[in-house]
Order: structure tokens, then sequence, then C-alpha cells
């Protein structure tokens, strides 16, 4: 194995202007990293993750990147490295869905979610574990997928498509990427209340959802601790796994996780 030398304490972020990216800076600058942060349109979400970042006492910069221009787009992982001063995690965060029905899809959406979900994560994994691979020491990739990694839902066809893609590109990774060092998981989040599904900073106990057995939608905090923990030593013989974070909505299926209007399923 080429491992030698240390792998910095410095993780790239991308998409992490809000939501579980933010929740994702935050948590590994209490753990004592440096952190990249990539926005698209948000450039004040950014620098608002990065003083968080700062008021845990660690570094923080942010690049604008846009995952529909590929692959210069990219880019902003190395200017993040090289400004920091190396990379030793990666979290592919940043992403994006449609609410389409299959029929009424056309050419230039499908691509457009297929660039940002799995070619952007495949081309930012692939910059970030090269430098790994160079500098030593290995180092964790964690790709933030969904349940429609394992499950369909209707409406979401290029985002099922391009998080299952993601799904199995991971587990290519974790297999070749594994005699450098290098770690790589997925972690595949349920409906978790952030600016994508409409509640940002909500009181997730105070919402009913009948369809999942926890009750209730995620906080982007608990997404967030499983990715750090991915990220950090303690997890030092896990690589290839997707973990769900779903309040055992698969265990449903999603749709039922949105359908369902009450609790009767709960009883025999």
């Amino acid at each position: 194995m080429t491992t030698t030398g240390t792998r910095p304490a410095v993780a790239v972020v991308t998409g992490a202007d809000s939501g579980i990216g933010r929740a994702t800076a935050v948590a590994l600058a209490r753990d004592g990293m440096d952190v990249g942060i990539t926005w698209n349109t948000d450039r004040e979400g950014a620098e608002e993750t990065a003083a968080e970042v700062r008021a845990a006492g660690r570094r923080a910069e942010t690049e604008h990147m846009d995952l529909t221009r590929l692959p210069e787009a990219t880019e902003a992982v190395d200017r993040l490295a090289d400004r920091l001063g190396g990379i030793g995690v990666l979290v592919n965060n940043a992403g994006t869905g449609t609410a389409t029905p299959f029929v009424e899809l056309d050419l230039a959406t499908f691509r457009e979610v297929l660039d940002i979900d799995l070619l952007g994560p495949f081309l930012c994994g692939r910059n970030a574990a090269r430098r790994m691979i160079a500098q030593g020491g290995g180092g964790r990739i964690v790709n933030v997928t969904s349940v429609h990694e394992h499950q369909p839902r209707v409406g979401a066809a290029p985002y099922c498509a391009a998080k299952g893609g993601l799904g199995l590109l991971t587990q290519v990774m974790a297999l070749e990427l594994a005699e450098h060092g290098i770690l790589v998981n997925a972690v595949a989040p349920g409906e978790i209340a952030t600016p994508m599904t409409g509640q940002e900073d909500v009181e997730v106990t105070g919402r009913h959802r009948p369809g999942v057995p926890l009750g209730r939608p995620g906080d982007a905090r608990e997404v967030a601790a499983v990715i750090a923990f991915l990220a950090g030593e303690r997890s030092g013989y896990v690589t290839g796994a997707s973990w769900a974070v779903d309040g055992g909505m698969l265990r449903m299926g999603p749709m039922a996780g949105s359908h369902l209007t009450d609790d009767s399923w709960r009883r025999p």
C-alpha cells in the first residue's frame, strides 16, 4: 500500500452553502479539519458556512463551482486544496433533481441532472484521489447519494439514474483506491429538512411523516454526523458501503414515506 505520509486535516465539501453541506462542513471543522466550501448560486450562504467553520477555530476557503460547466468547474477542488495545503477528505454533496413525468422529460434536463449528480462527483472524486495518492497518507471520499440510490421514485427518473450510478461508482472507487489507503463510501439520505426539500431550519420533530417509521423528516446534522464518522479515523475498516440515513424510509419505500396519510400500517 502506498500510504506513506500524513493525511492532511483538510476537507472539501461541495454544495456547502446550506443544508447537508453546511452541516457537514461545520461537523468536520469541529472534528479538527480546515474546510474548503463550494457554492453555485448562494455565495452569501457559502460565506455564512465559512464563518461557522472559523467560529469552530478552523480555516475556511470558498470557491464557486457550477457543475453544469464540466470539466472545468471541478478544478475548484484543486484550487481549494492548493489554498488549504492538501486534501484529506472530499465530500461530494452538491446535487439537484427534478419532479417531471418520464414521458415529459427532455434530453437537456436529463443531461443537466446527470452532469451535476454523477459526472461532477466523478470528476471531483478523480481529482481528489489523484492528489491523495500523490501526497500519501490515504484519504476519505464520501459521496452523498439518496435513498433513490436504492429505490425509485415517480417523477425522478434522471435523479434516480444519477444517484444509482453514483452508488455503483462509489463501489468501484472503493475497490480501486483501497490499495492507496483511500476509503470511499456513500451516504444515502431520506427526506431531510433542507432548502432542497423546502424545509430550511425547521424543527423536524414538529413535522409528522406517517410513512416514515421514525415519523418525521431528518435533520441535516444527523446526516452530517454519519459523514463525519466516515471521514474520521474510527471508520478505518469501512469502505464501499452505502449508509442510509432515512428514519427507516427504505423499509417502507420512498413513495410510502411521502404519501401515506395515517399510521394505520403500524398495527397488524
